[in-house]
């Protein structure tokens, strides 16, 4: 019997987009640039870089993205948040991606300085707002693609979901082009949240962030913290294979395909994944979407 849900997947144009963290040691930075060039041929519409509390990693988000623009044939986004750093020294920051190719950034408040957790404080020269810092890039930098966050299920520090519509609200009227969301694995929690949005006349791409769980304890540790739910029977799929790594990592491959293929279903045409810098999951669920390398992994193979 035909699986007629691989079958829809084939024929709608899924487009996909992949998050990493800089590397902080050599070894880690050869595993990124290997996860890279196994996922640059799948096409991606972009590959993101993160940035560090208090801009902890400008300098090696900044080689990374500049890496990507000389070295891949993807176009780099890159992050930056308003944590800890006056207005311009923000900008420097922008100026400098620009110089180096980036078109563009995912702009965030950032983690407040003390962690997740703590009480942001805006710096007293600097951006106090997500929105506020997509205003100052989109007068700064005009040309630039800005994508920015969405919380399916509520931002941690959020008082109630409608005033963190609002906020998504402020940041779309300042300028952002595409909002995507904190990982989930209730997809209920995102189709619902799209509606709602939508209801409010927020009207920009609201991208699914989807994280494939190579370690479920890490990965339930992280999702308390950032106020994502993990459902019982989410969990049951990894009860007994702490000790397991390859029947994990055959589950989670299975699990984010069934997320992603649900989503499908319900006319998503858009994924973002993050990856951990590690490639192996998220290209086998990218497989099951359809998706087959299509062109080079590097400028150098392109030439």
């Amino acid at each position: 019997m035909p699986n007629h849900r691989l079958s829809r997947a084939a024929r709608r144009p899924i487009r996909v987009s992949f998050e990493f963290f800089p590397p902080k040691t050599p070894e880690m930075e050869a595993t990124l640039w290997r996860s890279v060039e196994r996922l640059a041929p799948l096409d991606p519409t972009f590959m993101s870089v993160t940035y560090g509390a208090g801009g902890s990693t400008r300098e090696r988000t900044h080689a990374t993205v500049a890496r990507m623009v000389t070295d891949t044939v993807v176009p780099p986004a890159a992050h930056l948040t308003c944590v800890s750093a006056t207005k311009a020294e923000v900008d420097a920051v922008v100026d400098a991606y620009r110089e180096a190719g980036v078109r563009h950034i995912v702009a965030l408040r950032g983690d407040p300085a003390n962690g997740v957790g703590g009480t942001f404080e805006p710096h007293p020269g600097g951006y106090a707002s997500t929105a506020e810092l997509v205003a100052g890039i989109r007068r700064r930098a005009p040309e630039i693609e800005l994508s920015v966050a969405a919380y399916p299920e509520k931002h941690p520090e959020s008082p109630s979901l409608e005033a963190d519509f609002d906020v998504l609200k402020a940041k779309v009227d300042a300028g952002a082009n595409r909002a995507i969301t904190q990982f989930f694995f209730d997809n209920d929690h995102y189709l619902r949240y799209v509606d709602q949005a939508r209801a409010r006349g927020i009207h920009i791409p609201i991208v699914p962030g989807i994280v494939p769980v190579s370690n479920f304890k890490q990965t339930a540790s992280f999702a308390a913290r950032a106020g994502a739910t993990v459902p019982d029977w989410f969990a049951a799929r990894f009860d007994g294979l702490d000790n397991d790594v390859q029947t994990r990592q055959l589950i989670a491959a299975a699990v984010a395909a069934e997320q992603v293929l649900d989503l499908v279903d319900h006319g998503v045409k858009d994924f973002h994944f993050y990856t951990m810098n590690k490639a192996d999951l998220v290209y086998a669920v990218c497989h099951l979407l359809g998706l087959r390398p299509t062109g080079a992994a590097s400028k150098a193979a392109a030439a």
